[in-house]
């Protein structure tokens, strides 16, 4: 255990789980990175850093800049607890719908939101963005679903510490589709390395335009509840060609998956995280891949999700519980 400088040395090198009883009769192995194990609670506190550490290299961001950027949450945060560690001022936009806990983890760490209609989705989240920082002096707006550095993190890092723990022996690498970096950063490093590696995109089975996009059909983005996912669009950063399938998950599954994740295995992660596993066991269901290892994602912590529908059931129970207790 070292000393760091500051709470940005603590980004990373996050643990490598492996599932043992939602796995319990699949003849393949699944094990979870796991992201929310950095400081902020998400795979997104990667990006934070390195799009900001970019900018700055590349003179974009000055000392007493503003950050203005567009997200579902998690990247915000991310960019938040940076921004306060380094002294910059940020302004986030972000559609309505999600989640109590960023608003207010956002709020706690200086950021100031806007919220956009959630009918818009990112779209206009992103355009409200751009209006802002058009308004902004000295504003510098990261472009999550475009910005190199995203990607190139992922493939410098997460990619690295996955290949290293698992020595290379993993058949598949399974993750849910949101600004495309993660999926297209691992990826690309895991084919060079291993050119039969089996690269799954995730996406929302309510708005499958990845899906729909490689097989050349019209478009259909929707509202769903898998936050994170499923931006209502194909992102710039994702690398299609790096992908072999895409799998699509309803909101039931991701939310069932990811109660389970936390009754069955103690691992208390997010909606998306759910979308993640329930398409890793689909995989480690064939027979393909019996006696192999399939790698993927936990993305953020639960804790961010106990106002949604994710915890619905764990709020009745405290209803029950509290109602119990006043009649007792």
């Amino acid at each position: 255990m070292s000393l760091h400088t500051s709470i940005l040395g603590a980004i990373g090198r996050t643990p490598l789980v492996k599932l043992n009883r939602l796995t319990q009769g699949l003849p393949a192995a699944v094990a979870v990175k796991g992201e929310f194990k950095n400081p902020l609670g998400s795979v997104k506190d990667r990006i934070g850093a390195a799009m900001i550490a970019d900018a700055e290299e590349r003179g974009l961001l000055q000392p007493g800049g503003h950050i203005v950027e567009p997200t579902s949450g998690n990247t915000g945060i991310a960019l938040a607890f940076v921004a306060a560690a380094k002294g910059y001022r940020i302004t986030l936009t972000m559609p309505e719908t999600m989640s109590l806990e960023r608003r207010t983890l956002l709020a706690l760490l200086g950021a100031k939101l806007v919220l956009t209609p959630g009918s818009e989705g990112m779209r206009g989240a992103i355009a409200r963005a751009k209006q802002i920082a058009a308004e902004t002096p000295n504003s510098w707006v990261p472009q999550q679903f475009e910005n190199p550095a995203n990607p190139a993190v992922h493939r410098r890092t997460t990619a690295e510490e996955i290949w290293e723990d698992t020595g290379g022996n993993l058949a598949a690498f399974v993750a849910a589709v949101g600004t495309g970096g993660t999926i297209s950063g691992v990826g690309s490093l895991l084919k060079e390395r291993k050119p039969g590696v089996r690269i799954v995109a995730v996406e929302p089975e309510a708005s499958p335009v990845i899906s729909q996009t490689l097989a050349g059909e019209t478009l259909t983005p929707a509202p769903h509840k898998i936050q994170g996912a499923g931006a209502g669009f194909v992102p710039a950063n994702l690398d299609l060609e790096v992908l072999d399938e895409v799998i699509r998950v309803s909101n039931e599954d991701a939310i069932i998956t990811a109660r389970r994740l936390a009754s069955e295995e103690g691992i208390l992660a997010g909606i998306s995280t759910g979308a993640n596993v329930y398409a890793a066991l689909q995989l480690a269901s064939r027979p393909e891949f019996a006696g192999r290892l399939i790698v993927t994602v936990g993305c953020s912590t639960g804790e961010r999700y106990l106002s949604t529908a994710l915890a619905d059931e764990a709020r009745q129970v405290q209803v029950q519980t509290q109602a119990a207790y006043a009649a007792a």
